[in-house]
């Protein structure tokens, strides 16, 4: 797929990756540990996205921002989970 775009919404204890292809929304959604760690929680990527990369982009764009932010992610989330031992090149950034 083309360059999916993600926004990021980051609140004081919560936050999500969005990426909205053909107006359909999928999400990334974390939970705040401490100022540099977060727990991925949960990938929710709809029916009509699936197979098109967007879960993948989503987790990609968590661990380049991971890396910006100096961030320690703790995989909580299955897919996050299975991406890492895809790529274990992201230990810098996985718990």
């Amino acid at each position: 797929m083309a360059d999916i775009e993600i926004k990021k919404f980051d609140g004081p204890s919560r936050g999500r990756y969005v990426a909205v292809v053909d107006g359909v929304e999928a999400e990334l959604t974390y939970s705040r540990m401490s100022a540099h760690s977060i727990i991925a929680d949960h990938t929710g990527v709809p029916e009509a996205l699936k197979g098109k990369g967007v879960g993948k982009a989503l987790v990609e764009y968590l661990i380049a921002d991971a890396r910006a932010t100096d961030t320690k992610i703790v995989p909580l989330c299955p897919f996050v989970k299975a991406q890492y031992q895809r790529h274990p090149e992201w230990s810098d950034v996985i718990k």
